[in-house]
């Protein structure tokens, strides 16, 4: 077998190997676990990732797939293209109530764009008591507890790599500025 070969099926087997990987984990692997997980380096790696996206999108002369590589939350993850997300939630949510309530999607907002912050301090931006809906988007996932205030010992709430994930961006500094969303939002940050 000559070394050219050897090296196609070595690049071969790594291919599948990462396509293996990224089938089965739960949440998005970041480049040097999907690398250790192979055996190969980040460049390598990075350079399969790219392989299998280009063969995913049918830029490699491949029918186009029901599902895509994406790179959110920090991390690599295959995951259905969004175009399909009719079907897909039909069959994945059926009998299932999975759509936050208006009250979640309000304190989630909060969580997000002051983390860390206490649960206390959310209540006292909405106006209400939280502590349910804290209980709830923990359970989901989409928050956890960060640490404690050091002044009052309050546990502080952050959001979680499944709320980037879900969102479908990479990092917080993603979701657009709350100014023009909120007119005079300037004058709320004063207080805090």
């Amino acid at each position: 077998m000559s070394e050219q070969h050897g090296a196609e099926r070595d690049g071969a087997e790594q291919l599948a190997a990462l396509e293996a990987v990224l089938m089965v984990i739960e949440a998005p692997a970041s480049l040097e676990e999907l690398a250790g997980a192979i055996e190969a380096s980040e460049v390598r790696t990075h350079e399969l990732l790219q392989e299998l996206r280009e063969d995913y999108d049918g830029l490699r002369g491949t029918r186009v797939r029901g599902f895509e590589l994406r790179h959110v939350g920090g991390g690599w993850r295959i995951a259905a293209r969004a175009a399909h997300a009719e079907p897909v939630s039909r069959l994945v949510l059926e009998g299932q109530t999975a759509r936050l309530s208006q009250a979640a999607l309000e304190t989630l907002a909060v969580i997000a764009y002051r983390q860390p912050v206490s649960r206390a301090r959310v209540g006292a931006i909405r106006g209400v008591n939280v502590d349910g809906v804290v209980r709830t988007l923990v359970a989901r996932g989409l928050i956890s507890e960060t640490g404690t205030d050091k002044e009052t010992g309050a546990s502080l709430f952050g959001t979680t790599p499944a709320f980037l994930e879900r969102l479908g961006v990479d990092s917080l500094e993603e979701l657009p500025p709350l100014s023009p969303l909120l007119p005079g939002i300037e004058d709320l940050e004063e207080f805090s």
